[in-house]
């Protein structure tokens, strides 16, 4: 936890924070929303992957340091019974709060605030290569390996454990066909050709047995 911590404190020091009070105090709020226990997907792993994909392929990034602090707040708000993008939004507005008060910059502030809210939808414009770092990122987990993928479709079933089973499966087909009518689903170029072809084969995948047909 130590490290994940000092990961958020030299992202908040590269970005112009100058309260170090302020950052550690963010840092362990931070943490503790992730850690909450209604997530199942959503949590400080996920975080941590998406963080290492930041971090591996910052070059492709102009300030790699605001998708970082980006990657913290993006679901730092996260209730599943919130409705539209409800959660980006108050993850948004969280990072608004926690980062003004660490001192951040007002320009910096806003950047990261736009960042969080492409979240929502992850329709970037492939020019703006800090937005397209963040959605690549955050939607890794897609081009995971059918087993891992298959695994993380059923944490984000546990999360809306409490929606009806026939209602999920038209919400979460709802989810991935928006997805698919993407023109990509990833925009930075070191990772679209490697990533695209397996992420659209997984999500026809389970838009298949969502629908209730055999997959060929």
């Amino acid at each position: 936890m130590a490290g994940l911590i000092e990961r958020w404190r030299r992202a908040a020091r590269s970005a112009g924070a100058t309260d170090p009070a302020a950052v550690d105090a963010a840092g362990t709020e931070l943490v503790e929303r992730w850690r909450e226990p209604h997530r199942h997907y959503h949590d400080l792993e996920h975080l941590t992957a998406v963080l290492d994909v930041v971090d591996r392929y910052a070059s492709a990034a102009a300030r790699p340091e605001l998708v970082r602090l980006a990657a913290w707040c993006h679901d730092a708000v996260y209730d599943p019974r919130a409705p539209g993008d409800r959660n980006e939004h108050d993850s948004a507005a969280l990072g608004d709060l926690l980062l003004t008060r660490a001192g951040l910059p007002a320009a910096e502030v806003a950047e990261v605030h736009r960042l969080v809210l492409l979240t929502a939808g992850h329709a970037v414009d492939p020019a703006d290569a800090d937005g397209a770092l963040l959605c690549d990122a955050d939607l890794a987990i897609l081009a995971a390996p059918p087993p891992e993928y298959d695994r993380y479709a059923a944490a984000i079933r546990r999360e809306y454990a409490h929606v009806p089973e026939p209602d999920y499966r038209t919400g979460r087909a709802r989810v991935l066909t928006a997805l698919l009518t993407l023109p990509a689903l990833y925009r930075t170029p070191a990772l679209a050709t490697r990533w695209e072809p397996p992420a659209r084969t997984n999500l026809t995948h389970e838009l298949t047995l969502l629908k209730g047909r055999a997959p060929s």
